[in-house]
């Protein structure tokens, strides 16, 4: 594997695990957010990572073409799960019986897959460095 090679896988890693870490972001801000203009409470999304297909011609090519098989989102759904009720009466969006439909968000599950999404973006960022310091050490050593 040469560097660009690790470069690009790198850099797909990190794109994919930055759509990530504003996905959390975006669920721990609408933690308590009960009305949304589509209606009802925010709903949790949760991001999908898959391999880059490589097709069969690119791994035929791939010593003329440097084709990578990196790391891309493939989806962003909304979590199905229904809406966790809390008795609020005072609450401008309860209902009839004094309960409000609130998101069904964990803070510390999100906090949790937040502190994994920024270690894997760190892992990557650690590699594009660790190959750029190698690139620079083999170009002291041809001089």
């Amino acid at each position: 594997m040469d560097i660009l090679t690790t470069f690009k896988v790198s850099a797909s890693a990190l794109k994919a695990n930055s759509i990530r870490l504003n996905t959390i972001s975006s669920n721990l801000a609408n933690v308590e957010t009960t009305s949304t203009p589509e209606g009802g409470p925010y709903k949790k999304k949760s991001v999908y990572f898959e391999s880059k297909p490589v097709s069969f011609q690119e791994q035929l090519n791939s010593n003329l073409k440097n084709s990578v098989q990196g790391v891309e989102v493939t989806k962003i759904i909304e979590d199905q799960e229904p809406a966790r009720k809390v008795y609020n009466p005072s609450h401008p969006d309860a209902g009839p019986d004094g309960y409000v439909e609130m998101p069904n968000i964990s803070v510390l599950e999100e906090t949790v897959d937040m502190m994994s999404a920024t270690r894997a973006y760190q892992a990557n960022v650690t590699t594009i460095k660790s190959a750029k310091r190698m690139a620079m050490k083999a170009l002291e050593i041809g001089r």
